[in-house]
């Protein structure tokens, strides 16, 4: 005699099943409020950082995420463009968080800050999907920065060498050439993937950085994530985490990813607009204290992973008006590994690259180097900048030669190391070749090249 019980469970199985896989009810809420760029919501959940759907009669779904909260109203910032939206729109959450596309396939492909590509080629092949924000790795677990990395610009290889794993900073104001530094060392760094985030800047540098400083060859081992200033805050701050969490993939796959940012100080002003719009405090210079617990929190993603693979980043920073003490450049300075500067007197007087020795500095450069290249370096340094502080009294003919011996080995030197530190941008100086024009300018013998550098 069959069981009747079992003959109930065999049937009902089937929709036990499906109903074990039905997505949970969804509650859309509705638009209430929408001033500037910030949009409020009733009637709906989501949590900070989650996407919501908005849709109104008549035009496309507008995406918009979560940036805050007030009793039961939910603060949104438009992705896209908010053309067409009205009062009482259906604001829908959605049940999915932001992930980036990731895999083999992005090499040579141009996107937006949604994974979308720009380039007109067909959608990214995506092996696999991961997370804007990233995972956070224990300190103890990432391997030590002790290999240096030749980024085939001699000045930097020589006085301000980097390591494999370093953060660095790229210090500048307007026009003094720190995108043509940058396509330098894009070039000219050996690197398995280069990973390209285009923050808030001009339109037109896009094309111009793709075809003109990476071209095809460089392209082939590129990802460039691109959010242009038109776009929202919030494609722009997803922009800096797509780019970061990329080269995080990468990393984690074992290789050695160039990680080139433009800029950070554009990231921080997004950060801004969102913040002011959602009603935080301004702080220092109008800079809310979120801007300032963001950056650590982006900068830190980069570095050594616990898998083999490294992340060396440079993140350029714009000092609005020449002031290096702007708070976003304060902050960097103080999470960065490094910072190279770029000096606007030197570039009006047509030395390229313009970077200011004596404000700069690399502080794993003792770590990654031998004793012989470190002490060249430091004289190098001492003897440049004892001219510099003397130079009006040396033009004007102030200066007695005899005075002052070290005074006369500057003044001899002067000419050697002010060369050493001019290089065009379609030539590459690789690593021995740094340490042999080094020895030239200080008029000693070659310093003992690294075996451990990357040529």
């Amino acid at each position: 005699m069959l069981d009747r019980g079992a003959i109930w469970k065999a049937g009902l199985e089937p929709y036990i099943e499906r109903a074990a896989q039905a997505q949970p009810l969804v509650v859309a809420g509705k638009l209430t409020r929408m001033v500037g760029l910030t949009l409020e919501a009733i009637g709906c959940q989501a949590a900070i950082g989650g996407r919501c759907m908005i849709e109104s009669t008549g035009t496309n779904p507008v995406e918009a995420e979560v940036v805050g909260f007030h009793d039961d109203r939910l603060y949104l910032m438009p992705i896209g463009e908010l053309k067409g939206l009205g009062p009482d729109a259906r604001v829908i959450p959605a049940p999915s968080a932001c992930e980036v596309p990731v895999g083999e396939g992005l090499l040579g492909r141009v996107l937006d800050g949604a994974g979308r590509p720009l380039d007109g080629m067909a959608p990214v092949r995506a092996e696999q999907h991961v997370s804007l924000t990233g995972h956070a790795i224990n300190p103890l677990a990432r391997a030590l920065i002790r290999e240096p990395l030749d980024v085939g610009v001699a000045a930097i290889n020589g006085l301000l060498s980097v390591g494999r794993g370093q953060r660095m900073g790229l210090f500048a104001g307007s026009g003094v050439g720190k995108s043509v530094l940058l396509g330098m060392m894009t070039r000219y760094t050996n690197a398995d993937v280069i990973v390209v985030g285009l923050i808030g800047e001009r339109g037109r540098e896009v094309k111009e950085f793709v075809q003109k400083i990476l071209g095809e060859e460089g392209l082939a081992r590129s990802v460039v994530v691109a959010t242009p200033a038109d776009t929202s805050p919030v494609m722009r701050l997803h922009g800096a985490m797509m780019a970061t969490s990329i080269a995080e993939y990468f990393r984690d796959q074992g290789k050695h990813v160039l990680l080139l940012m433009d800029s950070l100080t554009r990231y921080a002003q997004a950060q801004r607009e969102v913040a002011l719009a959602i009603g935080e405090p301004p702080a220092t210079k109008g800079y809310p204290p979120s801007v300032f617990a963001r950056l650590p929190q982006l900068v830190e993603r980069a570095g050594n992973g616990d898998r083999g693979g490294s992340i060396t980043a440079f993140y350029t920073v714009l000092a609005e008006g020449d002031d290096q003490n702007d708070p976003i450049a304060d902050a960097a300075r103080a999470i960065l590994d490094g910072h190279i500067v770029l000096s606007r007197e030197l570039a009006d007087a047509g030395q390229y690259p313009a970077i200011d020795i004596e404000a700069s500095i690399s502080r794993v450069m003792v770590d990654v180097v031998e004793p012989e290249h470190d002490q060249a370096a430091r004289r190098f340094k001492q003897i440049y900048s004892l001219y510099r502080q003397n130079r009006d009294l040396i033009h004007v003919g102030a200066y007695q030669r005899g005075s002052d011996p070290r005074v006369d080995e500057s003044i001899a030197l002067y000419p050697q190391l002010s060369r050493f530190l001019q290089q065009p941008m379609q030539q590459q100086v690789d690593w021995n070749e740094s340490l042999a024009g080094l020895a030239t300018a200080l008029g000693t013998t070659p310093v003992p090249a690294d075996e451990r550098a990357t040529a």
